[in-house]
């Protein structure tokens, strides 16, 4: 009980967080459209975004918001059920919660969300979401090849037996 708390204080510590920036981007960075930080690597762009990663899929706000809150209940489910337990999952599910309920506000609110991150390396402008969403999915990657297989070992020796 106490990993669910946690995990929901965090994931909406991080939530917040995506809005907080998302706020001064929108009042600050929006009227002048970019702002060089490192020239020729890291700039903050403007940008608006009706669709998915890389811009796919436009203007399926309704698709990306119920897919978001369902992808939330199947990780809130794996948590609740113990599916997976430690902290490397439980940090995945914080980043991923959190990242995914900061972009589904962005949707829910104002129909778009707001990216502002441009490195000059990878092309697609990102945000703090994103960048939490992502971080999330290689770390719960790894809490699936680092986890021991019993239920199909259990499940083999199962079929042994009846041989």
């Amino acid at each position: 009980m106490m990993t669910i708390v946690i995990v929901a204080v965090f994931s909406i510590i991080l939530a917040s967080a995506d809005q907080l920036i998302k706020y001064f981007i929108y009042e600050d960075l929006r009227p002048v459209g970019s702002v060089s930080v490192i020239d020729n690597l890291f700039s903050l762009v403007y940008s608006e975004n009706r669709g998915a990663a890389f811009g796919i899929f436009q203007n399926a706000t309704l698709f990306f918001s119920v897919i978001t809150i369902l992808l939330i209940g199947v990780f809130l489910f794996l948590l609740i059920t113990k599916k997976f337990s430690g902290k490397l999952f439980t940090v995945s599910v914080i980043l991923i919660i959190g990242g995914g309920l900061g972009n589904l506000i962005d949707r829910l609110f104002r129909g778009f969300v707001i990216d502002y991150l441009s490195l000059s390396f990878f092309p697609p402008i990102c945000n703090f979401a994103d960048y939490c969403i992502t971080i999330g999915a290689v770390l719960f990657i790894l809490c699936i090849l680092l986890t021991p297989e019993k239920k199909k070992e259990n499940h083999t020796e199962e079929k042994d037996g009846e041989e």
